[in-house]
């Protein structure tokens, strides 16, 4: 009982760092992600706006970012991440990297979720009359509401797996705990309790987006 009300100071300020971490990258995700997905699955599509080359570049550019282990990507931007926010730790200086390997993955996710949409409801569209930005706003991305939506909740299960590993740099978080207190010090009963509140989270966060899911179906 005693070693639980030492941990639990320490597990809280975890969990808010990770709150933190999370937050920051599914917010840049969405910002770039979305719009870069929207690009990718413009460029591809011969009836939209297809340019070959344009697509191709920025394929390989994702696909080189998506390819880096996120451990070995947050060690090799720690220069760039410690200028950009002035700090060499933390969740902040953690949330750069988070940042960098989410926006590739959730634009991935996204540009998939415009290709499930029936080519019939675009052909309309263009048929119509309407114009790209047009059929952006009216018709991609609400025809992929629901979809879209499985993407943030994958995003943001992955990006909590990628802040537990932040934490062997020195990120913060439930990870940097894990590791701290639980490995270093061989602490079993901290490695539960961390790995336990990771499943509870991971959890939470899917029902949650299932449920949103469902509404939007």
């Amino acid at each position: 009982m005693d070693k639980l009300d030492t941990i639990l100071p320490l597990l809280y300020r975890s969990f808010l760092e990770t709150v933190l971490m999370v937050s920051i990258s599914i917010f840049f995700a969405v910002l770039i992600g979305l719009p870069l997905g929207i690009l990718l699955f413009v460029t591809s599509e011969r009836q939209l706006f297809k340019a070959k080359t344009l697509n191709t570049v920025l394929g390989f550019i994702v696909n080189v970012v998506r390819s880096f282990p996120f451990i070995i990507l947050i060690v090799a931007i720690m220069p760039f991440a410690t200028w950009l926010v002035n700090a060499s730790h933390g969740p902040i200086f953690a949330s750069v990297a988070l940042s960098i390997a989410a926006i590739p993955l959730f634009a991935r996710l996204a540009e998939s979720s415009f290709h499930s949409i029936d080519k019939g409801v675009i052909e309309a569209s263009i048929a119509g009359g309407a114009p790209l930005s047009q059929i952006i706003t009216d018709v991609l991305i609400p025809e992929s509401k629901r979809s879209l939506t499985q993407a943030i909740t994958l995003t943001i299960i992955s990006i909590i797996a990628f802040s537990a590993t932040a934490g062997v740099v020195g990120g913060g978080g439930i990870g940097d705990l894990a590791i701290r207190y639980g490995y270093y010090r061989y602490d079993t009963f901290v490695m539960l309790i961390t790995v336990v509140l990771l499943i509870i989270i991971v959890q939470l966060v899917q029902w949650i987006g299932d449920f949103l899911s469902n509404r939007e179906g």
